[in-house]
C-alpha cells in the first residue's frame, strides 16, 4: 500500500481538502487498494475537528465527499509509515523537518512542486484569506499531476 500524507498547519482547511480531492482521485483511477490519503497538521489546535466549514462548503460544491476526516496531529510514525508527505506551504514543510527528528525526510515536497506552471509557490492558507476557490483550484490542479507523478513513479 503507498502512502500520501497532506500536511497544513492544523488539518482543517489545504491539507483535509488535499486529503477529499485526492482521495477521490485515487478512487476515480481505481487505485483505492493500492493508495491511501491521509491529512495531518503540524500543529495541534484543532484535533478531533471537523474540516473548517469553508473547505466543507466548497467540497461539498464539488460533490466530493469529505465524510470521516478529521484533524490530527503529525505523528513520528508518519514518516516511516508515509511513502510521499506533502506540505502545503514552506513553513509546514521546514516544520515537518523538525518535527521528524532525524528520521528520514527526502519523501517530504511541496504540493505545488507537481504544478510547475503555477505562479504560487505554497498553497495560501484560506483560514486567514477565506479564499477557499483558489486554493481548491490549486489542489486540485496540483493533485492531479502528483496521482500521475505516483503513478509513473510506482508503475501501478
Amino acid at each position: 500500500m503507498i502512502k500520501v500524507l497532506f500536511v497544513c498547519l492544523g488539518n482543517i482547511c489545504r491539507s483535509p481538502m488535499a486529503e477529499a480531492v485526492f482521495r477521490g482521485k485515487v478512487r476515480d483511477s481505481g487505485l483505492e487498494g493500492l493508495i491511501e490519503v491521509d491529512s495531518a497538521g503540524t500543529g495541534s489546535w484543532h484535533v478531533g475537528e471537523k474540516p473548517h466549514a469553508g473547505t466543507r462548503k466548497i467540497l461539498r460544491q464539488k460533490r466530493i465527499d469529505d465524510s470521516g476526516i478529521e484533524a490530527r496531529q503529525v505523528r513520528k510514525q508518519d514518516f516511516s509509515e508515509s511513502d510521499y508527505i506533502i506540505a502545503m506551504d514552506s513553513d509546514n514543510a521546514r516544520d515537518l523537518i523538525k518535527l521528524a527528528g532525524g528520521l528520514k525526510t527526502e519523501h517530504v515536497s511541496l504540493l505545488l512542486d507537481f504544478l510547475p506552471e503555477s505562479e504560487f509557490r505554497d498553497v495560501p492558507d484560506p483560514y486567514y484569506s477565506g479564499n477557499f476557490q483558489i486554493v481548491y483550484e490549486l489542489i486540485d490542479r496540483s493533485c492531479d499531476h502528483l496521482l500521475q507523478y505516483i503513478r509513473e513513479r510506482e508503475q501501478i
